[in-house]
This record gives structure tokens, C-alpha cells and sequence, in this order.
């Protein structure tokens, strides 16, 4: 859950940074008050399943070790690398938030088989696709579209999956956690209910 509610906080700064014109201000407010339910749902997440979180579940793999360090740090060099050559190449500032979206997607391809959920993997191709659309719309006309295709639509797609993950996760730890209970005071285990 923590890695989903990192998602959401970031889904949510990409809508609420690049939510802007040439959208209608009408618009704007709606995506930024959807982004900040959307993450304030998947925190409310993160507290539910904290709270029904057992420490006797066994051993978890580590989430945040050495493959995410490794990952996360090529990230870190490439987004600010690209970042700096998009500059001195002269490229609309537009440009750095499709790159950001770019990396970040392929960061989310990169960590899925260390991770082993595919569903990330799926989550790092759409962020991708936005990311190099964007890359081609800032070469157009039509670059001042490039914060919301880039930005804020990679935004909603993380805010989506962070919603759709997390709302599985709370529901099968629900349903775990009722088993177990239900089992504690079945004859089976030795234990009755009062």
C-alpha cells in the first residue's frame, strides 16, 4: 500500500502542476478536485489496511531493496540528464513533462519484474505512451496540449491504478482477515468464539 499511495501523490502533483489552460477553467477544477478524492481515497486506503496489517503474516519480500534502489537512481540520473539536453537543445519547456512522464513509465516496466506484478507493467506502458505522444505534440502546433496529455492524463493513470490496486488490496485483506477470524473460532482451530 505504501508504494500505491507514492503513486497517488504523484498522480495527484502531475494533474494539480499541469492542469491549466488551454483546458476551461471549469475543467481544470474538476480534474484538480477529482485528483485530490482520488489520493485522499487511496490514503484512507493505506490507513485501513495499516490497521488490519498483522505482523504474524510471515516473511514479505522487500519492497523498496536492491533492485529498487538501482532502478530508482538510473531514474533520477535520466530525469534530470533529459531534462538538461531538452534545454540545451532548445526544446519548448512543455517538453520536460512528457520526458518526466516517459521515464517514469519506463521506470514502472523496469520494476515490475523485481516487484512481480505485471499490473505495473501495464501502469509503465500507458505512462510511456503518454510521455513519447507528448515528446511528438511538442514538435506540433499543438504543444500547449502537451501538459494535459502528458501530465495530466499520466496523472489520472496513476491515480487510477493507485485506486483500483488499492481497493483490491483493502478488499482481499478484508476478506483474508474475515477467514482468519471465521477459522479462530471454527471447532477446527481449538478456539470458540464467545
Amino acid at each position: 500500500m505504501t508504494g500505491l499511495l507514492i503513486g497517488a501523490v504523484f498522480g495527484a502533483v502531475f494533474v494539480l502542476v499541469n492542469a491549466q489552460s488551454p483546458l476551461p477553467p471549469v475543467a481544470v477544477t474538476l480534474l484538480k478536485a477529482a485528483a485530490c478524492l482520488a489520493a485522499a481515497s487511496v490514503l484512507a486506503m493505506w490507513f485501513v489496511a495499516a490497521r488490519r496489517e498483522r505482523p504474524a503474516e510471515g516473511p514479505r519480500r522487500p519492497m523498496f531493496g536492491r533492485g529498487y534502489l538501482i532502478v530508482v537512481a538510473a531514474e533520477v540520473v535520466l530525469l534530470i540528464g533529459g531534462i538538461r539536453v531538452l534545454a540545451m537543445l532548445g526544446r519548448p519547456e512543455e517538453t520536460n513533462v512528457a520526458w518526466v512522464a516517459l521515464v517514469v513509465g519506463v521506470h514502472f516496466i523496469a520494476l515490475a519484474p523485481i516487484w512481480k506484478e505485471r499490473g505495473i507493467a501495464a501502469l509503465g506502458v500507458l505512462l510511456s505512451v503518454l510521455g513519447a505522444v507528448g515528446l511528438v505534440l511538442a514538435s506540433t502546433a499543438a504543444v500547449a496540449w502537451v501538459p494535459f496529455v502528458s501530465g495530466v492524463l499520466s496523472g489520472l493513470v496513476l491515480l487510477t491504478g493507485a485506486v483500483a490496486f488499492g481497493g483490491r488490496a483493502v478488499t482481499a485483506q478484508g476478506v483474508l482477515s474475515g477467514e482468519a477470524a471465521s477459522e479462530a473460532g471454527s471447532p477446527r482451530s481449538g478456539v470458540t468464539s464467545l
